[in-house]
């Protein structure tokens, strides 16, 4: 052989060899198979959570920052009553804000908590975003009192059935409960770990929010 010839086996053994390694590596690719998240908060305002109302706010506008720009929001506000104060993208951070303060303001007019109510929102929520291509997620703030009426406090001993229920259709479906005292949310994992699971049921008191959160991300894939 002269030197061209062999020059040009060498170039197309080469090429041989680059596909070959190309093609062994597109096939070892993992394509991100990426879903929106739909987290909604469900955010006391009433008289007993007063104290750290604010530091809560700003623990929502924050997990809010660390989410996709492709998520969505809604955040529940629970007082006497239980109603929707924002929705929309994770990372308006203006208009989240803005919302959390026109519409968490003490009334002394109120007495109660409607966590009930807000619970059930939140989970009707949770079945239609998940219909709209979303993982929905509930993260609950506040101190878990229960004042007021009877009946929009929340069932301990259905809100398990629910989650269930809900888990049939969403099977990632995840929980944070946070700022509550210890005893409650001892409550809380009594009763709802074993329908979600240590993964997908975060809960923190306000000394360890940061771990707490970032468990929670992990668990919604964030």
């Amino acid at each position: 052989m002269n030197k061209n010839t062999i020059k040009l086996v060498i170039v197309i053994l080469a090429a041989i060899v680059a596909v070959i390694l190309l093609f062994i590596g597109l096939r070892n690719i993992k394509i991100d198979d990426f879903h929106p998240a739909s987290v909604i908060f469900v955010i006391d305002s009433s008289a007993s959570n007063q104290q750290k109302l604010e530091e809560q706010k700003e623990f929502v506008s924050q997990a809010c920052k660390r989410l996709d720009p492709e998520d969505h929001v809604k955040i529940i506000r629970v007082s006497e009553d239980a109603y929707l104060i924002y929705e929309g993208s994770a990372l308006s951070s203006r208009n989240i804000r803005k919302s959390m303060e026109a519409f968490t303001q003490y009334d002394e007019t109120e007495w109660g908590t409607a966590y009930g109510v807000g619970m059930d929102k939140a989970i009707a929520f949770a079945e239609s975003m998940y219909k709209e291509g979303y993982t929905p997620a509930i993260v609950v703030v506040g101190d878990l009192e229960n004042e007021g009426k009877k009946d929009k406090q929340i069932d301990w001993d259905n809100l398990p059935q629910q989650v269930k229920q809900l888990k049939t259709t969403v099977p990632k479906f995840a929980m944070m409960f946070v700022y509550a005292h210890p005893q409650k949310l001892d409550m809380v994992k009594t009763k709802l770990n074993p329908v979600l699971g240590e993964s997908n049921l975060v809960i923190s008191t306000e000394e360890n929010l940061d771990k707490s959160l970032n468990r929670f991300l992990k668990a919604i894939e964030r």
